[in-house]
């Protein structure tokens, strides 16, 4: 089964980035071109009957799979970004997460009005940074007609904030601690 697979080679790193915190590391993956094949199949197969047409990606693991899931739909990909890395026009959101805050960007011109977005990053915790990614898509004219995710932390309740902009919220793998 894929999720238990993923699980498998999910590195767990206690008190990163601080303490308290038991951070789940998907580099590990990475090496095994087999398994990330069949992350992308499951990813792609998992979108069917959404009609996305663009794939918004949370810097910078979200780059990772979002970027390839986004050619395997032929689709746009689309970077969110930290706050001054994108080089043109921009439309920034601050945000809360577990662990302070940060400010995200996108082109302004990333998004064309009416636009199907999911919204991919690696993991979902408290939400914070794949609503912040959802209101920049909103901000611009798009839909937000899905989340995904490589791994989604139940305890921390993400799901819960992020429900208003699409109840498609599909994972990998979760957890609960």
């Amino acid at each position: 089964m894929l999720e238990s697979d993923v699980k498998t080679v999910i590195r767990d790193v206690p008190d990163f980035p601080k303490e308290g915190i038991n951070f789940r590391d998907i580099t590990p993956l990475l090496k095994d071109n087999s398994l990330i094949e069949r992350i992308l199949d499951e990813s792609v197969r998992s979108l069917n009957g959404l009609d996305v047409e663009g794939v918004a990606g949370i810097e910078s693991r979200g780059f990772l799979f979002g970027f390839a899931m986004a050619e395997r739909l032929k689709v746009p990909f689309i970077p969110i970004r930290k706050k001054g890395k994108l080089p043109h026009k921009t439309i920034s959101v601050r945000y809360g997460l577990e662990y302070g805050t940060d400010e995200v960007e996108m082109h302004l011109d990333a998004v064309t009005k009416g636009q199907r977005i999911i919204v991919h990053d690696d993991l979902l915790a408290t939400g914070g940074t794949a609503a912040a990614a959802a209101e920049l898509i909103n901000i611009a004219g798009g839909e937000v007609v899905g989340f995904h995710f490589l791994v989604n932390l139940l305890d921390l309740n993400g799901e819960d904030k992020i429900r208003h902009f699409s109840d498609n919220i599909i994972s990998i793998t979760k957890y609960s601690d």
